[in-house]
């Protein structure tokens, strides 16, 4: 098993609006059948204005399938599109970080 971790610095005053995007884009994923993902915002970060989307995945195949084959209809894909439309007008920079979990 695998945590992917996004990390997300966002523009000053830009946290909400990304949280409520990676909120919709989490309901939608789990709708077709992406792993549950959890979505957090920082207290004390290296950074100011952080966000952390986080998901579980069995596999480093199954997380490249699910990025490179979208699941779902194309009304999915469109209602995803719809969801993230402007998201880089949010964010100043980010990374992904991906664990293996060992217990």
């Amino acid at each position: 098993m695998y945590l992917v971790r996004d990390i997300m610095y966002c523009k000053p005053g830009k946290v909400r609006a990304m949280v409520e995007k990676f909120t919709g884009m989490a309901r939608l994923g789990e709708r077709v059948g992406m792993p549950k993902m959890r979505i957090m915002t920082d207290l004390c970060a290296e950074r100011y204005w952080t966000v952390v989307a986080e998901m579980e995945v069995p596999s480093l195949k199954a997380f490249e399938d699910m990025m490179g084959m979208p699941q779902g209809t194309s009304d999915d894909a469109k209602e995803f599109e719809r969801v993230m439309k402007g998201y880089h007008d949010l964010v100043e920079q980010g990374r992904r970080e991906i664990y293996k979990i060992e217990g």
